[in-house]
């Protein structure tokens, strides 16, 4: 949002003139979410999926004034609500130029601040701070020091200055301080080594601060924000005990709990140039599949639940999804395309890179591990639409597979990543009783829909092992299952080949 011009106020007479007076960052925070809730404007723009769940929390903690911890595995937004909170600070407030610690002109909190004021007195000039730069944020590591969050003595000040060391004037503050009227966020609090976190006591309690002998009061003002990962998540570090009874609410994130959600982060996150949405359509089916795979990935034995699977993973997916489409029009020299079921194999470079896997995982290795998932996705998806082959298999239910699996007893029929659609369509129109199928199950398709779900469809009967197939150097080939078990290997229930 573009800001508004600074208040006129330019000196400390005629802020004092009209009427403003300073309000602790928190009470800034609670007022203007107060506001937001009657006018009906949500807390944060683009965080999907926490309405009923997170948002009520943090809401909560703001209108309590408390710090608070966003607790949660990778890719669940943390890191992007703490910035969010920013849109419930005052568009502008005065400082004192030159402060190092962003004082109030009216609430100074440094000795030699309040005797500059009483020099000047309201002839001394202010500046206007925008709620952009109110804005901290440092990422934890081992290497961070008590210097770089509460600050230091520095030497060279004290011998330019030709201040004794008992001068507050020689200190260095560190980015808590220097954050003052600021919301300050801690990224993987866990990883600060626990002396480190032992300095942050006093500043989140009482408010002091002590620097290498000196022991200030400085009424700092700070909206504290941290972000973690579960304890158990790592053997790097953990939140000693004594700080997390400091922070005052711990609020636990999560993952999307419905595909449709899934669906619209995905969608909402994914850098797609304008020119690839004209050439590359995405189906339906196809976007569904993909945030599956994730689903499909958060229950697998093959990966360590503990480190999660970040909502990065359907979004780096769904721009290899984009680019491997793209990629084939570019060869065969077509205008456009539509996403097709194989295009899939495309997204394994995203599996592979953000999923720690088990040691079961790592035997298969990632990219078995990948193909895995496309296939428990394809598995789960095809009974909601088709009949279940589960029970074609046991005689409860009519055979309809049967002259799709008989063509295959006899015929293989091998689809190329670089096939025009022309020859796509015709490859799959060549199956009899496939285009049949489709239309009687889903009716009323549109001619590349049909063909897409005519594609699900044999891969659908593969996952329930009605028929074979086999993957080579991301081309697939669809045959008799007992040619596909002798190709790849017998699959496992879980549907390894």
């Amino acid at each position: 949002m573009k800001a508004t011009e600074q208040p006129a106020a330019r000196t400390l007479g005629e802020l004092r003139a009209s009427g403003y007076a300073p309000r602790p960052i928190h009470d800034e925070l609670r007022e203007n979410l107060i506001a937001r809730i009657a006018d009906g404007t949500p807390l944060f723009q683009g965080v999907l999926g926490y309405e009923d769940t997170v948002i009520p929390q943090v809401e909560r903690a703001v209108l309590a004034g408390h710090s608070m911890n966003l607790l949660g595995l990778r890719g669940q937004a943390k890191t992007r609500m703490a910035r969010g909170l920013v849109d419930l600070l005052d568009e502008w407030i005065p400082v004192v130029p030159g402060s190092v610690l962003n004082e109030d002109p009216l609430a100074p909190v440094l000795s030699s601040t309040k005797q500059a004021i009483a020099a000047q007195g309201d002839a001394m000039p202010i500046g206007w701070l925008h709620r952009s730069e109110r804005y901290v944020e440092k990422l934890a590591t081992p290497d961070v020091s008590v210097a770089d969050l509460i600050g230091d003595v520095d030497p060279i000040k004290a011998a330019n200055l030709k201040l004794d060391y008992s001068d507050e004037r020689v200190i260095a503050y560190g980015l808590i301080p220097r954050s003052h009227r600021c919301i300050f966020v801690i990224n993987e609090l866990p990883d600060l080594q626990p002396r480190i976190q032992v300095a942050l006591f006093n500043i989140l309690q009482e408010r002091d601060i002590q620097i290498r002998g000196f022991r200030m009061r400085l009424d700092l003002d700070l909206q504290f924000v941290f972000t973690a990962n579960p304890e158990d998540y790592t053997s790097r570090g953990a939140i000693i005990t004594p700080l997390k009874d400091r922070i005052q609410s711990q609020i636990l994130t999560h993952y999307p709990t419905s595909l449709e959600t899934a669906g619209a982060i995905t969608a909402q996150e994914a850098q797609v140039r304008p020119e690839q949405r004209v050439r590359v359509a995405i189906d339906t089916l196809v976007a569904d599949l993909l945030e599956r795979v994730a689903f499909a990935a958060r229950d697998s034995e093959y990966i360590d639940e503990n480190s999660g699977v970040s909502a990065r993973l359907t979004i780096t997916a769904y721009e290899h999804l984009v680019a491997g489409a793209e990629l084939r029009i570019l060869r065969s020299g077509e205008p456009s395309t539509v996403t097709r079921v194989m295009d899939l194999l495309s997204i394994l470079p995203a599996v592979t890179g953000k999923v720690e896997l088990v040691y079961e995982g790592e035997r298969e290795g990632p990219e078995q591990v990948a193909l895995h998932l496309i296939g428990k996705a394809i598995r789960g998806r095809f009974p909601e639409t088709f009949p279940d082959p589960e029970l074609v298999r046991r005689k409860k239910m009519t055979d309809v597979y049967a002259p799709i699996v008989a063509h295959f007893a006899t015929e293989g029929l091998d689809l190329l990543r670089s096939d025009s659609d022309e020859v796509y369509t015709e490859k799959l129109a060549s199956v009899p009783g496939l285009a049949d199928l489709v239309n009687r199950y889903v009716p009323g398709l549109e001619r590349q829909a049909l063909v897409t779900m005519m594609e699900f469809v044999l891969h659908g009967l593969a996952e329930h092992n009605l028929i074979g197939k086999s993957v080579v150097d991301g081309e697939v080939s669809f045959s008799d299952l007992m040619s596909g078990l002798f190709s790849e290997g017998k699959e496992d229930e879980d549907g390894f080949r």
